[in-house]
């Protein structure tokens, strides 16, 4: 018998692996692999600037930062646009935006020019997360959430590690071939997102839009259920509306929100002040340009293994596992300073703080997929994500600034530890919270 009235949770929750939510994970994927190019390009390039325009490497600390600035306005804007137009539009336009001021920056004349490509570059990079980690938790059961957020995450990782190979690949493009490739990237998962990525099936639920397009998401979803084609789809959403800010801390929100927003905050600091300045570092080690390339590229392949670890740990017992991260990642960046002119130990120091600190920035975007509702959960997730970039624009400049005193690199790598263990804090003091608000449905409790 046909069904008539249809619970889109329920449908959710209930499917097994298919073609639909492999899709979208493979796009979101792509989509973060262009975010995660260009957030290290610029890193890639920092040798290559200096070189050429004849500059000191810390007067390039402002660059760093300024894409940084430009994601956190991004992530807020384009959480809104997906909250209001759908997380498939706000996923292509973030995509676009990237591509093109990113292949813009290969032709920028000096630092002023870069620093204008790089803050636009950053409003399209700071769309991305926030959409692709919205509608990925929209489509994936909830015993499996935040391992396929974490999974279709990686793309950042995993863009992460191919600036180090067109270093290698292509020498003679210089630090212009890096915003060449990284600009082309976005642009064709900007392609195939228009083309393939399907909507939100809470969002179509929750807006009442495009009746026809639900029904054919869901059938696509569910093949096993009979579903009639007047079928009325529920989805109990509390709070409904426009977005306002304050629904970000109402009820136990008014705690959470802010504990989630310093675990940004702390871990992008230190993941951006490794991000941007590492490669600059092991050079001054007395790496060579390939070398130092592909040994920073260990950090983004232990990001691979520590956010496996974290996504499926967070499904199983819970936001513990971001603090015990949190606090080995301490003791990794300390051993990362002592070791740094021996090349096998520089090496595995590297690995293990992609695992720790890397690793635990893939687990963090679950945690906010995991801790809004539908109707906020774009919205939560950027100004997250947004609020987390204050941290990331203060990593690269402290790195500058602690560069500039001329202090050695074992005490330069001590810095990121503070904010490492401040966010292990945050994180044991939300536990009780997000156990209580993970275990129900976020949709249906009262905010």
């Amino acid at each position: 018998m046909a069904l008539r009235n249809v619970a889109v949770a329920d449908v959710i929750d209930g499917q097994k692996s298919n073609s639909l939510l492999i899709s979208i994970i493979v796009l979101g994927f792509l989509a973060q692999l262009g975010d995660g190019f260009d957030l290290a390009a610029v890193a890639y390039a920092a040798p290559g600037l200096v070189r050429a325009w004849h500059i000191e490497r810390e007067s390039l600390a402002p660059v760093f930062s300024i894409g940084l600035f430009g994601m956190l306005f991004g992530a807020m804007a384009f959480g809104w646009l997906g909250d209001r137009f759908g997380r498939r539009f706000a996923i292509v336009l973030g995509a676009v935006f990237c591509g093109v001021f990113t292949l813009a920056s290969a032709f920028a004349p000096n630092l002023l020019v870069l620093g204008v490509l790089r803050f636009l570059t950053g409003v399209g990079l700071g769309g991305l997360p926030a959409n692709t980690i919205a509608l990925m938790a929209e489509y994936a059961p909830k015993r499996s959430r935040a391992l396929l957020i974490t999974l279709m995450f990686m793309g950042i990782t995993f863009g992460g590690m191919l600036p180090a190979l067109v270093t290698v690949a292509w020498p003679s493009g210089g630090w212009q071939a890096l915003f060449l490739v990284g600009g082309a990237i976005p642009l064709v998962a900007a392609v195939l997102n228009w083309l393939w990525m399907p909507e939100s099936l809470k969002f179509l639920a929750l807006k009442a839009a495009d009746a026809a397009r639900l029904l054919a998401l869901v059938r696509r979803l569910r093949p096993e259920l009979v579903i009639a084609a007047d079928a009325v789809f529920t989805f109990p959403q509390r709070g409904g509306g426009a977005f306002r800010f304050a629904r970000l801390f109402e009820s136990d929100l008014r705690l959470m929100t802010p504990l989630v927003w310093v675990l940004f905050m702390a871990n992008l600091m230190a993941n951006f002040f490794l991000n941007s300045w590492m490669p600059t570092l092991l050079r001054d080690s007395g790496l060579s340009a390939s070398d130092a390339a592909l040994t920073n590229s260990l950090y983004y392949v232990g990001g691979v293994i520590g956010g496996l670890t974290i996504g499926r740990a967070l499904d199983r017992a819970g936001i513990a596992i971001i603090a015990v991260f949190m606090l080995a990642g301490c003791v990794c960046v300390a051993v990362l300073g002592q070791v740094s002119t021996v090349p096998f130990a520089l090496q595995a120091a590297v690995f293990l703080v992609g695992v720790t600190v890397l690793g635990v920035q893939l687990g963090l975007n679950a945690v906010a997929g995991l801790t809004y509702p539908t109707a906020i959960r774009a919205n939560g997730t950027g100004w997250a994500l947004g609020i987390g970039r204050v941290g990331a624009i203060l990593g690269p400049l402290i790195g500058g600034q602690l560069i500039h005193m001329h202090l050695p690199v074992s005490q330069l790598l001590l810095a990121p530890a503070v904010p490492l263990f401040i966010g292990a804090v945050a994180a044991f003091l939300l536990r009780p919270m997000a156990s209580s608000r993970w275990s129900g449905n976020v949709d249906e409790m009262q905010h």
